[in-house]
């Protein structure tokens, strides 16, 4: 019975963690970072949900301060690129059925699989998939790669949590992230 009720407690906290800002040292749309002039926001609890940013043309960018309308964001902002899909969570920016290498028709963008052939480089759109505490899965943008490391900018990492996220690059060309959650990344093509 004792651990029934402590998974009962821990699941609510989870809950309303989620849902509520428990960060008293920052306020939900605070500006935190910035990648190439666009900014990342505070979202207080990561379900949280502050409306639809959308352009002024009604392209859908995504849910104010979730990971996506930062990644969609900083593509439009960055690269005046908008995807052909306009909707669909973090996990469903990596198209299982698109070859490595290849043009992920839904977002316009070319397709690599954590642990190919090629290396990942700054500006690439990282895709992480679902996990038992987040089904939705989560993106983030390549801010630095160096050596054997590589470093992301993203939003909605958590209350607490931060900004910049680094990992390991591992393999003789550097090609897999040490993240088992990591599907792989999205890469503007070059122009024609």
């Amino acid at each position: 019975m004792a651990v029934l009720a402590l998974i009962l407690v821990a699941g609510g906290v989870f809950l309303l963690s989620s849902r509520v800002n428990l960060n008293p040292m920052r306020q939900t749309g605070q500006a935190l970072d910035s990648l190439d002039g666009v900014v990342v926001f505070h979202n207080g609890g990561t379900g949280q949900v502050h409306g639809r940013n959308m352009t002024a043309d009604g392209y859908n960018l995504g849910l104010k301060y979730q990971c996506v309308e930062f990644v969609k964001r900083y593509y439009w902002q960055h690269y005046s690129h908008k995807m052909p899909e306009a909707y669909g969570h973090a996990k469903d920016f990596f198209d299982r059925g698109t070859a490595h290498g290849e043009l992920n028709k839904q977002r316009g963008l070319l397709q690599f699989e954590n642990g190919g052939t090629d290396r990942p480089q700054k500006g690439d759109l990282l895709v992480f998939g679902p996990t038992w505490m987040n089904k939705y899965g989560h993106v983030a943008i390549v801010s630095k790669v160096e050596g054997k490391s590589l470093e992301v900018i993203q939003q909605n990492a958590g209350p607490f949590g931060r900004t910049r996220a680094r990992f390991v690059l591992s393999g003789d060309a550097g090609t897999r992230i040490d993240d088992k959650n990591v599907l792989g990344w999205l890469r503007m093509p070059e122009p024609a």
